[in-house]
């Protein structure tokens, strides 16, 4: 169970202990500017779908196109490109 930046683990089974987890604990600021379209299309977005937290909202969405990217273009052993690593080896000797 999460709870903001604490989580909640159980020691020995008996009693909670809260530990921080500075890991993961949100420390830089980023600014976003909408023009007024889009600003409007976020308002009516949040209130259809109930969106709590626009800044958790546009966190996630932000995070989950920038993963979505990295899964779809990482390397492959199978991959069809020019394999870089390889090819200049086999060039060199």
């Amino acid at each position: 169970m999460v709870q903001g930046y604490f989580s909640i683990k159980y020691k020995a089974g008996l009693k909670r202990v809260h530990l921080t987890e500075e890991k993961i604990k949100r420390t830089t600021n980023l600014t976003l500017r909408l023009n007024e379209r889009e600003a409007r299309a976020l308002n009516i977005y949040c209130q259809r779908f109930r969106v709590r937290s626009k800044s958790d909202f546009m966190r996630r969405t932000i995070m989950q196109a920038i993963i979505g990217r990295f899964d779809a273009e990482h390397p492959t052993l199978w991959e069809q490109g020019e394999l870089t690593l390889f090819s200049h080896e086999l060039k060199n000797n």
